[in-house]
């Protein structure tokens, strides 16, 4: 922080202080909660942004400690004042030194005893359960609190509170009893999966070494308890129970997670036994988290563990079966053989519903070895596929069961062989069937499976799934050789007239990326490209906007990618639609009524020129009428996405030039792009234009003392000036004039006067780096800097121009004026301006001390408002 901040600062900090008891004496006397709800929540935040900053809030507030005796003293407060004040209590005894002054005082028994707040029939409301909750969670930093919430035997009510009917009471009651035991453990147990630690001072742990241990016993025992609920209805106790030992397991060191483990294993087992759907997830969420934590240490995983974890791969219900398969998966484990059960159980679905053979050979193909192991294997994949096919002729539970197996299926694709029952690219074949079948193209081979099969035709979330699952397999091993059917199944897609506009969009997604991994198209015929291309442009005339948004974006797509054709390398659109299909199309989709369509034909335009750019190639007749059409965009469209394309594509093609200077028709277009985009509207149109400018800036000053690349600058405070005094170097006033001529100079002043913050940062940043390039100070003045001093720009006599004169204090006729380059640049006061525009636009309405007077103001007309009357507050 900059002299001046820090002075600023540390006058709102006394104002602050002097209004503040003010503030606490307003809310103490108040009998009800202020007009913005928010206010005190604010509060809080800046009392906690003191104590993180290292500053103490009883030296800096200490009418806060009479302000809380005199509100929990009081039983008419609010409740959401009350709650206020127990956080405000917890965060002030966050340190040692608060917490002894606060015990003093007696303040913290006061504040933090159950048993009044009962009496006064305030627990009922959840604003003071939540309150009392992040009250102790704020104070339990240090062992002297550990000592305090276990002599006051906290834990029980904080452990009923964890099943509280309001869900954010529950929450925030699992991660404080989560916090206790993680935080305090003794730095002994903590492995490298141990949660941050806080700093030991004076051997304070060791003293809570008492505290922390009964509250793992009780809190264990407790857990133990709840974890099976004794009555069929109380599941939402043994949730929030297992949500908690997932938390802390897959946090804890060593002795608390054996701890943890020792004393609930019954219960877990008991719960794997009852087999409960709803159970399933949150069951596996405890196990593989058990299962983390004993893989990063040097120690024996507890058997228990893994006994349970083969148990919920082992359920008879096939729904539960796929939900803990999918979860054990997405864990990372890489145990063999719950891994190979898991891939079974995953792939069973896909194996009945599409015919396809997935589960009975291994990845060479080959039938397995029948050994012993294998045989149980098959029987119990044989009793499974039962249930399965019996769940699966339910449509729901299809659906459902297809979907998880398809989520699942590319990460299956590319696991070790010695897990897989198949080859990875009959995972690609079973998906492509499935497609056929949603579509009505094929039926399975067996015909056991039509009475399933059918339950997934014309499914559009199947379709959408089986889709993704594709688009993901393009990389599994031996896919490619799956490409040509891949192209045969999505050109169907894209053929059908019932296929859903998301399905189509992720059918042509699917053709970019397995396009993109294709190294040879030999397989794309003649015809196969006529059919291809007639396919694209029926649905570039599409009636849905969507389906042509989206095919112009697929030519897009294509135009960037380059394949290898017979001869040479080519843009994968002319190799699989021909040479003149894609631009006479992304040219007609300029015209289109959907303004989304005309902004992704732009960009589909750039892509397709990128290499000839890169090549410098002279531009044809053809490229001279797009530019003229997006220039019309520019200046004439109503709507603000395609006028951005438009300007993205001028900066593309800059970048991209192999020489931007001698490109004649992209020298061209600058000025009026320029000039058009900076008066645009649209304030990202305006920020793009300046990206523009900057590109030029780039080009004609990157090799000048003293110019500095905007994008080089790491903060904002960096950019200040440094002008070089000696001179302006040669060539800088035909640059400047340069700069002058082709109007990033007049869209750089523009800019810096525009009402839209980002605008004006970006301008100003820009104007510094070329004033510090080109306009040095220089007490001597030689030759260059003579010229350059002699470079003017004009103003125009209104909008951005009148702004800029009165900031210099010139006068001007009705046809504006011209004034040196330089003179104002110095003049302008940039450094001052981006002082200003770096910081956030409410930095003065957003602070405490504004917060702190509109309280006061509040409450004041609050006191004064007549029934059913609104008080107006501010909004931050």
């Amino acid at each position: 922080m900059r002299p001046r901040d820090t002075e600023r600062g540390l006058a709102m900090e006394a104002d602050c202080a002097s209004l503040l008891p003010g503030v606490c004496a307003v809310l103490a006397a108040s009998g009800r909660s202020l007009p913005d709800d928010t206010s005190l929540e604010k509060l809080l935040d800046w009392f906690t942004g003191l104590t993180e900053a290292g500053g103490s809030l009883l030296q800096a507030c200490p009418c806060l400690l009479e302000f809380i005796s005199a509100v929990v003293l009081n039983a008419a407060t609010d409740p959401g004042v009350l709650s206020f004040t127990l956080r405000l209590s917890g965060l002030m005894a966050a340190t040692e030194d608060g917490y002894e002054a606060m015990q003093e005082r007696t303040v913290l028994d006061q504040v933090f005893q159950l048993q009044r707040w009962r009496e006064a029939g305030l627990w009922e409301d959840p604003c003071l359960r939540i309150g009392w909750i992040l009250g102790l969670r704020s104070m339990l930093q240090h062992p002297k609190a550990l000592a305090f919430f276990v002599q006051s035997d906290f834990i029980k009510p904080l452990l009923r509170l964890q099943t509280d009917g309001s869900l954010f009471v529950a929450s925030a009651a699992n991660q404080t009893l989560a916090h206790i035991l993680l935080f305090f453990q003794p730095p002994s147990s903590l492995g490298c999966n141990g949660a941050g630690k806080k700093e030991e001072d004076d051997g304070g742990t060791k003293c809570a070494s008492a505290a922390y241990a009964a509250a793992v016993a009780a809190i264990s025992e407790y857990l133990k308890e709840s974890l099976v609920p004794k009555k069929s209805p109380t599941l939402g106790q043994s949730v929030q129970t297992l949500k908690l030992l997932a938390l802390l397991l897959a946090a804890a060191g060593p002795p608390l997670c054996d701890a943890l483990l020792h004393t609930m294993g019954g219960s877990l087992e008991e719960l794997v036994a009852a087999g409960c759907s709803q159970l399933t997830l949150p069951l596996m969420d405890v196990l593989l988290a058990a299962c983390s934590s004993s893989s990063g240490e040097l120690r024996v995983p507890d058997q228990r563990v893994g006994r349970l974890l083969s148990s919920m791969l082992d359920v008879n219900k096939p729904a539960d079966l796929l939900h803990a398969a999918a979860a054990f998966l997405r864990g990372g484990h890489r145990d063999v053989v719950n891994t190979s059960r898991a891939v079974r159980i995953l792939l069973l679905p896909l194996h009945v519903v599409t015919g396809q053979t997935l589960l009975g050979a291994n990845t060479s193909g080959k039938t397995r070895t029948p050994t012993v192991e294998h045989m149980e294997d098959l029987c119990d994949a044989d009793g499974r596929q039962t249930s399965a096919v019996e769940q699966l002729k339910c449509k729901t539970s299809c659906i459902s069961m297809t979907c998880v197996a398809l989520t699942n299926a590319p990460r299956i694709a590319l696991l070790p062989s010695c897990v897989l029952p198949c080859a990875p690219y009959s995972i690609v074949t079973a998906v492509l069937s499935l497609l056929r079948v949603c579509s009505s193209v094929s039926s399975p081979s067996p015909p056991g499976c039509s009475e399933v099969s059918r339950n997934v035709i014309g499914s559009g979330k199947v379709q959408k799934c089986a889709l993704e699952a594709l688009t993901a397999l393009h990389s599994s091993p031996g896919a490619k050789e799956k490409t040509s059917e891949v192209f045969t199944v999505l050109m169907q897609y894209l053929d059908n007239p019932d296929s859903d506009a998301t399905v189509l969009h992720k059918s042509y997604q699917a053709l970019v990326r397995w396009t993109s991994v294709s190294t040879d198209l030999s397989f794309v015929t003649d015809q196969l490209r006529l059919d291809l291309a007639a396919l694209v442009r029926k649905r570039a005339c599409d009636m849905r906007w969507e389906v042509r948004d989206s095919t112009v974006e697929f030519l897009g797509n294509l135009a960037g990618l380059r394949v290898s054709a017979e001869t040479a390398e080519e843009a994968a659109s002319a190799a699989l639609l021909g040479a003149r299909c894609a631009t006479p199309l992304l040219k007609e989709a300029l015209q289109d009524t959907e303004s989304y369509v005309r902004a992704s034909a732009v960009s589909a335009l750039a892509e397709s020129l990128r290499r000839s750019w890169q090549q410098g190639a002279a531009p044809g007749e053809e490229e001279e009428e797009i530019v003229s059409r997006l220039l019309e965009i520019l200046s004439q469209d109503s709507e603000g996405f395609p006028r951005r394309a438009v300007v993205r594509y001028f900066t593309s093609w800059f970048s991209s030039s192999a020489s931007p200077s001698s490109a004649s028709l992209l020298m061209r277009c600058v000025r009026p792009v320029l000039s058009r985009g900076s008066a645009d509207l649209d304030w990202e149109v305006k920020v793009h234009t300046l990206e523009l400018a900057e590109l030029l800036l780039d080009e004609v000053f990157s090799g000048h003392r003293g110019y500095r690349k905007v994008s080089d600058v790491p903060h904002p405070y960096a950019v200040v000036s440094e002008q070089c005094s000696e001179g302006a170097p040669e060539g800088a006033p035909s640059d400047l004039a340069g700069a002058v001529e082709l109007g990033v100079v007049a869209a750089l002043l523009s800019g810096l006067v525009d009402c839209d913050r980002p605008v004006g940062l970006r301008a100003c940043r820009l104007l510094i780096a070329l004033r510090d390039a080109a306009c040095p100070l220089s007490p001597g003045a030689p030759d260059a800097t003579v010229a350059v001093a002699a470079v003017s720009c004009e103003l125009p006599g209104r909008g951005w121009g009148e702004e800029i004169r009165k900031a210099l204090g010139v006068k001007s006729g009705e046809g504006g004026a011209r004034v040196s380059v330089c003179e104002a640049l110095r003049s302008l006061g940039l450094d001052e301006r981006l002082d200003v525009l770096t910081r956030s636009s409410d930095h003065v309405h957003n602070s405490p001390l504004s917060l702190l007077q509109d309280i006061l103001t509040a409450s004041g007309a609050h006191a004064d408002t007549q029934p059913g009357e609104e008080v107006i507050v501010d909004c931050y």
